[in-house]
């Protein structure tokens, strides 16, 4: 039963925190509280009355006096798991607990009785019904989330069975002998169907969720487990490396020196923190992908910019070649070193340097370069979070240009400010949000997202605190899950 509770936690995990150091700090991290595990209760609840109910039950013969008997059809017809409860066990798992509930079943008989013969239906009843299930969870050696082991006891006190037919109440004696048996084959099956659900299905279905997964053609994110879940008397927490990488260098690993993230907070269903080696690894990554880089001409130049360029380069073409005055005019930007991320209380900034070059394009010629520029640039970083995806809005917040050749062109340069400043809210930052709106997909399974979001800020890191929300119960986000083939962007 606890199979279904932890499916549900694992439908979660690919990717849960810890609030514990690990050898290296976590990029990602996330937190179930004990108020997520109250709300998966009930999905949970719902998938073992579902798992339970397709048990199968042998076909019963035997004698008993002048009595020879064949039970058939045996169908458990209704569960009601009145008294059943979700808990964390520290330092093991998940806890799911079923206390004095019932089970209806109904089955067929054919009993001889001397020269009589009768059959007809049974309906019976277990009553003080009790499943301890205890789910261990680790980290396998690909980095997924897997339940390791099962704990299961189960144990039904009592049953009782109605007869019909035409000789219903002369054989009610049997009724105890029958109950008996009944009831020990159904202990005998409620432990393995919970077994079976945890082991086989949850653990197949987790294993469709890439720890390492695409994110556009350019690059991808590592999302694997660098420990073994925590597990606490309030929450399961799990760290994740939390990395980008480029998709032509998959093997390069960073080293992640930012600060580890801390979740403090119990009061919503899930946290998610991300510290600032999670969104310097994308913008390192994106930097040696290359899409850093463009080139701005013909329709794309702002015509007061053109105009003011050709006014401040208008020497410089002269004395390269008076026929170049008409010459088209571009500018050259490339980000020349990767991106940083700074969190503050205050908020999320990134700082980003780009080599600026002014060129004139002479008609069947190479380009020729007139200047080449610094610009250092600042941007307000907004996070946000919607259903499964985390996305990151850019605002420009400072600009500056310097010249590389000298300071008295960077003198000069002093009128382009504002015409670039303004080409750059209009060109460069949208190209930039362009790739950080569609945001990175958090691995959770099909049927669950992230609701009512609450994005705080802390020195080196962000956290993210939500409920949940389910559109699909268990069975069907399991039964999605076993019949589809993982995706191929797996890498």
């Amino acid at each position: 039963m606890m199979t279904s509770c932890v499916l549900s936690l694992l439908l979660l995990f690919p990717f849960v925190s810890s609030i514990m150091a690990s050898a290296q700090p976590a990029g990602c991290k996330i937190r179930i509280t004990d108020r997520g595990l109250e709300m998966l209760k009930f999905e949970t609840q719902k998938f073992v009355e579902e798992e339970l109910s397709n048990i199968s039950m042998p076909e019963m013969k035997g004698k008993e006096g002048r009595f020879q008997y064949t039970i058939t059809d045996v169908k458990i017809t209704e569960l009601n798991l009145t008294h059943a409860d979700l808990q964390f066990i520290p330092e093991v798992g998940l806890l799911f607990d079923v206390q004095n509930s019932s089970i209806t079943l109904s089955f067929h008989r054919r009993i001889l009785y001397w020269f009589f013969y009768d059959t007809g239906n049974i309906n019976a009843s277990a009553e003080g019904v009790n499943i301890n299930t205890v789910l261990n969870l680790i980290r396998d050696d690909d980095g997924r989330l897997k339940i390791n082991n099962i704990t299961c006891d189960a144990k039904i006190n009592r049953m009782k069975a109605q007869f019909s037919g035409t000789l219903g109440r002369v054989y009610d004696f049997l009724a105890s002998f029958l109950t008996s048996g009944m009831r020990f084959l159904l202990n005998q099956r409620i432990c393995p169907a919970l077994n079976h659900a945890a082991l086989v299905h949850v653990n197949s279905m987790l294993e469709t969720i890439p720890v390492r997964t695409e994110v556009d053609k350019y690059i991808g994110i590592d999302y694997s487990l660098i420990d073994d879940p925590v597990v606490t008397s309030r929450s399961l927490d799990m760290n994740f490396r939390g990395m980008f990488f480029d998709l032509s260098h998959q093997n390069d690993t960073l080293v992640n020196y930012a600060v580890d993230p801390v979740i403090r907070e119990y009061d919503r269903m899930v946290y998610l923190a991300l510290s600032e080696f999670f969104f310097d690894s994308g913008m390192f990554s994106y930097y040696t992908a290359g899409i850093f880089q463009m080139d701005i001409v013909n329709e794309k130049m702002p015509k007061d910019l053109e105009m003011l360029l050709r006014t401040t380069y208008f020497g410089a073409i002269m004395m390269l070649n008076p026929a170049l005055v008409e010459a088209p005019l571009s500018l050259q930007l490339a980000v020349n070193s990767p991106p940083k991320t700074s969190i503050k209380t205050s908020g999320a900034t990134v700082v980003m340097t780009a080599i600026v070059k002014v060129m004139v394009l002479p008609p069947g010629q190479p380009p020729v370069q007139l200047s080449s520029m610094t610009m250092e640039t600042k941007f307000n970083a907004k996070v946000s979070m919607k259903g499964k995806r985390l996305a990151v809005h850019a605002d420009l917040r400072r600009f500056k240009i310097f010249s590389n050749q000298s300071a008295l062109e960077s003198l000069a340069l002093i009128p382009l400010q504002a015409p670039l400043k303004t080409m750059l809210q209009m060109s460069v930052v949208p190209l930039i949000n362009n790739w950080t709106k569609r945001g990175v997909q958090i691995p959770l399974a099909d049927g669950m997202d992230f609701i009512e979001e609450v994005v705080e800020y802390h020195n080196g890191f962000i956290v993210i605190g939500a409920n949940l929300h389910f559109s699909k119960g268990l069975r069907e986000m399991i039964a999605g899950n076993i019949e589809t083939e993982p995706e191929t962007n797996t890498v």
